[in-house]
């Protein structure tokens, strides 16, 4: 049976890492990880590194040469570069434009060119859902209102798909995904609390008013969905998928959880609300994603976001993982 070629955009990072970890000891695939390191970390993806069916591009999606030469070699690809922090758009308007939808485009436009490679699984969000109006949210929510600049480049990025799958005779999955945690994560609630517990134990700064309520989902469990729709990749020309928990956990009690499992007593917790109750502008408040679509394939999480924070953070403790 002839290997798969799987390009991992973003193959050093978080969800990439795993992936490639998933992809790697199943043996049915050669896998190209694709980053350029500025945020994904080489340690992620060293185990491999020597393998015969992994090679490791140190490069960026914005450079197009070495991008067409690796989707060239490939004829898959699980597109998850991006910029990893959606509050950085506040400040920074430029990265949501060039990390993800400029990203996007250049990906697009070699997959366009390439003879072989014309399947992508690409790696949404929920913020595309911006503050929905009906909870849980299904795919068909409408109409799409994104608050942050992550959001809306994101939700025009998964158009750009739409159309050059129609246009161009492609095949794609897109998975609007919730918060994923695990121990490698370097962004997120869970990491943010544990490091400033860490330099100071009485004091835990925390952004919005803590009534912030979402869902959480645990890397094994996103890993698990994405393996599964690859594996789907090809007989559909373009769909789109919800993944995340059934259920949501408030900003606080992530919070009162840190400091549990942390051991420690008489934490002054601060509340910054500055922006009505969100962490930053452009942060959702509230959101809980309808994934019975992807349920309807066999796939479940076998972790509520309780349990994914809990074993996240014990994760995180036992690792060591500090800024």
């Amino acid at each position: 049976m002839r290997m798969s070629k799987i390009l991992v955009t973003g193959g050093a990072g978080f969800i990439g890492s795993y992936l490639i970890n998933a992809l790697m000891h199943s043996k049915n695939y050669q896998v190209i990880a694709f980053d350029n390191l500025s945020s994904g970390k080489s340690d992620n993806i060293a185990n491999w590194v020597k393998h015969d069916n992994f090679k490791f591009l140190q490069a960026d999606v914005l450079d197009n040469l070495s991008l067409e030469k690796a989707v060239n070699a490939s004829d898959t690809v699980c597109h998850l570069a991006a910029n990893p922090i959606v509050s950085l758009g506040a400040t920074n308007t430029k990265i949501d434009y060039e990390q993800n939808l400029t990203a996007t485009f250049n990906l697009l436009e070699a997959m366009r060119k390439s003879p072989s490679c014309k399947k992508i699984i690409f790696a949404s969000t929920s913020a595309i859902y911006g503050e929905a109006d009906i909870m849980p949210t299904s795919e068909r929510y409408s109409p799409l209102k994104p608050i942050s600049l992550y959001g809306a480049t994101k939700l025009a990025c998964e158009a750009m798909i739409s159309s050059y799958c129609y246009m161009f005779e492609m095949s794609s999955i897109v998975v609007r995904l919730a918060n994923i945690i695990g121990p490698v994560s370097i962004h997120g609630v869970i990491y943010d609390f544990i490091n400033k517990l860490n330099a100071n134990s009485e004091y835990l700064e925390i952004l919005g008013n803590g009534k912030q309520n979402k869902s959480y989902l645990h890397i094994n469990d996103c890993i698990n969905g994405l393996v599964q729709l690859l594996g789907l990749l090809g007989k559909m020309k373009f769909e789109i998928f919800n993944m995340g928990s059934d259920d949501t956990i408030t900003v606080s009690e992530i919070a009162e959880i840190v400091i549990d499992e942390l051991s420690l007593n008489s934490v002054d917790r601060r509340f910054m609300d500055k922006f009505d109750g969100r962490g930053w502008n452009g942060d959702v408040r509230e959101y809980l994603l309808d994934c019975s679509k992807l349920k309807a394939l066999g796939w479940r999480a076998e972790l509520n976001s309780k349990d994914a924070v809990i074993r996240s953070v014990r994760e995180y403790i036992n690792k060591k993982i500090n800024a």
